[in-house]
């Protein structure tokens, strides 16, 4: 099967579509489809230096096209970037034809490839993964009619979990039943524990987008009530590094509190061995990738009741789960799992064996392949217009938050 799979601003140290596209990418080409993604990424430096940047890397077996955001540097322009993407899907299908083609986000790359597969008769999946089913629909009419579209149009809609089709369900109106659940999933031959750690201070952990809506500043804030001996990295890059770092020198947790900046991909498992509980304070995810990528390293986990984390986690069982927000639980939790050796072991243990068993590629590869094989050779939505009237919005200000 021919394969054009459309993704968004793609910088894996710190972004988990990033990190699930390599993975399915990796199982389309081992399966022997004819791989081709199409990839947004940022060129400017300065932007790359909050969110990263730069073209896509190599995938072995996967041809790999970079396109600049030109549009959304400039000035939240993400029309312009729409009409490239669709520009290049079609080019690409021109060289020798898709089968399908599957866009990850829902805007603008969804929009993008339902745009282009409606022009060249091929039928399209759309995953919504992160911000796209949180807010991107709730910022402008703009984004909303989109969203609506690809949402009502697209013809497969993959999500990661129930919590989060009902919170787009709630949001957009989308039909529950236009929802395929694919749950995120994990390298567990990549990731795996490491040593056991019966000594010293308790190793804290963060890895992601160091970003208020990610719950960071709030960890920081909490980790000034913390009891007991632990240490604390904060692995990644992002909008409000700055402000976490100044946080945590006004907090006086310097001397416990590492920030490791920008970790290269093939690192992070390493980075997690070197640690025994993983934090994600988190407001919201489609489904946490990071947290699947800490419970197969063997981590115990302290999360939020947060939508696209209550899919994976249920508090006392597998993690420990307090109010996203609610910092002094969060600082409770915090020093229970610290204080308690018994504890951390039954959470990592319980996490370790479930995401063996439930989250492995192997198996959700194979259903997102599923997928593809029932809409090979059907035809796409038609009399879709790619119109739309440009509203004001937030995001052409801010375009990185989008």
């Amino acid at each position: 099967m021919r394969i054009g799979f459309v993704s968004r601003r793609f910088f894996p140290a710190i972004s988990g579509m990033s990190i699930y596209a390599i993975n399915l990418l990796r199982q389309l080409a081992a399966a022997g489809h004819d791989v081709t993604m199409i990839s947004q990424y940022y060129g400017d430096p300065a932007r790359a230096s909050v969110y990263g940047g730069g073209p896509p890397p190599e995938v072995a077996g996967v041809r790999i096209i970079g396109l600049e955001a030109l549009g959304e540097q400039a000035d939240g322009d993400f029309e312009r970037d729409v009409e490239a993407m669709v520009d290049a899907i079609a080019a690409e299908h021109g060289r020798r034809p898709f089968d399908i083609l599957h866009a990850q986000y829902g805007y603008p790359t969804g929009w993008a490839t339902l745009l282009a597969a409606q022009a060249l008769g091929v039928p399209c999946v759309v995953s919504i993964q992160g911000g796209d089913g949180h807010w991107v629909g709730s910022c402008c009419d703009t984004h909303r009619i989109a969203m609506e579209r690809v949402l009502d149009h697209a013809g497969a809609l993959l999500i990661g979990g129930g919590s989060f089709a009902r919170e787009v369900h709630d949001r957009l109106g989308t039909p529950m039943d236009r929802f395929t659940i694919v749950p995120g999933a994990v390298d567990t031959d990549r990731f795996t524990p490491g040593e056991a750690h019966p000594e010293g201070p308790v190793r804290l952990f963060y890895h992601g987008r160091v970003d208020r809506r990610k719950g960071v500043l709030d960890m920081l804030h909490a980790l000034a009530r913390v009891e007991g001996e632990w240490t604390c990295t904060v692995s990644g890059i992002g909008p409000d590094m700055a402000a976490a770092r100044a946080l945590a020198q006004e907090l006086g947790l310097n001397a416990r509190v590492r920030f490791s900046g920008y970790a290269e991909y093939d690192r992070v498992p390493e980075l997690y061995r070197a640690h025994d509980v993983f934090v994600s304070p988190t407001y919201a995810e489609g489904f946490s990738n990071t947290i699947l990528e800490a419970m197969a390293s063997g981590q115990a986990i302290l999360s939020c009741r947060s939508v696209g984390v209550v899919d994976c986690i249920r508090d006392g069982e597998n993690g420990l789960l307090v109010e996203p927000g609610d910092i002094a639980a969060l600082g409770a939790a915090l020093t229970r799992i610290v204080s308690d050796a018994g504890l951390r072991r039954r959470l990592s243990e319980a996490g370790l064996a479930e995401c063996r068993r439930t989250y492995s590629w192997r198996s959700v590869g194979r259903q997102i392949m599923g997928i593809y094989a029932q809409l090979q050779g059907t035809s796409p939505a038609t009399g879709i217009s790619a119109q739309i009237p440009i509203a004001p919005c937030r995001f052409r200000t801010e375009p990185h938050l989008l």
